[in-house]
């Protein structure tokens, strides 16, 4: 897609749209930095692992390694989230 191409479908957008895309081109050529800074000050939260929670961690990767997994359009599927 060039710049024409994208200028065209913001020309599309309705007002309530194009405020969010325009949000969202705000946020990604702000770069990473604002968000590093606000994340440099906070403080780090350390859990602990518990049995019960590694043992899950472990029945999930080895389900993973398998290729059990779910597809996305399964997910999406079962939330109602297709057309």
């Amino acid at each position: 897609m060039d710049r024409q191409q994208a200028h065209h479908l913001l020309d599309r957008l309705g007002p309530e749209q194009f405020t969010a895309v325009a949000q969202l081109l705000k946020v990604l050529t702000a770069g990473p930095a604002p968000l590093l800074e606000s994340l440099s000050g906070s403080p780090v939260e350390e859990e602990e692992i518990t049995s019960e929670t590694a043992a899950d961690l472990d029945r999930a990767l080895a389900s993973l390694s398998r290729g059990d997994s779910i597809s996305h359009e399964e997910i999406l599927r079962e939330f109602g989230l297709t057309r």
